[in-house]
């Protein structure tokens, strides 16, 4: 299954679902979890003013992130304007 990257797709599933619930229903719609990279989970935002308020709220999402998923091992959070869609 890992070689054919379902495991890859379900991680994903797994990370959207926690980053909506971390990040609350105020961002839930503007935003959409990337990649992880070393430890850094990319998160596309709709613009700069989201991008700017989650950057004030990052301790507080990154805190919940963990709680839902410390297999995870998620140490940094990285925001990106991007598509949402």
């Amino acid at each position: 299954m890992s070689r054919r990257g379902y495991a890859r797709l379900q991680s994903s599933a797994i990370t959207a679902e926690a980053w909506n619930a971390a990040a609350g229903e105020k961002f839930a719609a503007q935003t959409r979890p990337g990649e992880m990279k070393r430890g850094k989970l990319e998160v596309y935002v709709r613009n700069s003013a989201v991008l700017q308020e989650l950057t004030f709220s990052k301790k507080k999402i990154l805190k919940s992130l963990l709680a839902a998923m410390p297999e995870a091992k998620i140490s940094d959070l990285k925001f990106r304007v991007g598509s949402v869609d």
